[in-house]
């Protein structure tokens, strides 16, 4: 599972972005590297959130809007936007992402599972809650997030 939360001891490690108002995170051992923002070449008939495809030193490699798989309106790209690459089951995949925020090293106590008021295929996008002092950040399952949709697309 390449989206697996890495625990060093009982921590944490986790890169986080901003979509809309919104902040996620994701696994750091899932990510290849972080590329700003370059257009992407459209392909037909693909899913609204499939944005287009990028060369990444020879590997092309599709970009999706992570704001439009979740449901959110689209991204507009701008200078403070991110391409998060990501490895996913060992293909490729770049994330278009508002801005990235931070990198933290969080107490694995500090996850908690997502609230069972949310329905439950919102809920299974998310692997659980980060409480910090001043806001919650989501932490995104890229496995039902992106994988299922790859698995679909194979």
């Amino acid at each position: 599972m390449t989206n697996a939360i890495k625990q060093t001891g009982s921590y944490l490690e986790i890169v986080s972005f901003h979509l809309g108002e919104q902040e996620f995170c994701i696994d750091i051992m899932a990510i290849r590297e972080i590329r700003g923002w370059a257009p992407v070449t459209p392909m037909p008939h693909t899913p609204d959130y499939v944005l287009g495809l990028i060369n990444l030193r020879g590997a092309v490699i599709p970009v999706i809007d992570m704001a439009c798989r979740l449901g959110m309106p689209m991204t507009e790209p701008s200078e403070r936007s991110a391409i998060i690459v990501t490895d996913i089951n060992g293909k490729l995949v770049g994330l278009l992402v508002e801005q990235v925020s931070d990198m933290m090293t969080i107490k694995s106590e500090a996850l908690q599972p997502a609230p069972e008021i949310i329905p439950e295929v919102q809920r299974d996008f998310c692997r659980g809650i980060v409480a910090l002092e001043k806001s919650m950040v989501c932490f995104l399952n890229l496995d039902t997030v992106i994988a299922e949709q790859l698995q679909q697309a194979a």
